[in-house]
């Protein structure tokens, strides 16, 4: 899985840090999302894929990839 964020698109709502806090973070300076690690082992993808789904401004896409 490979993952793509809108930083843009963010609202800052921090769902996808709940979801995935070792993908996910939040900037300091306006809270937008920030992300970790765009290849997340295969471990984290339940969690990843919740995060994508709560984020209420859609920022976050996943793209089929080959885990590490």
């Amino acid at each position: 899985m490979i993952v793509h964020v809108d930083p843009d698109r963010c609202c800052g709502a921090g769902q996808c840090v709940l979801a995935a806090p070792e993908v996910f973070d939040q900037r300091e300076e306006d809270g937008t999302v920030l992300l970790l690690d765009p290849r997340p082992p295969a471990a984290l993808a339940r969690e990843v894929a919740d995060a994508a789904t709560a984020c209420p401004g859609g920022a976050i896409r996943l793209e089929e990839g080959t885990p590490r």
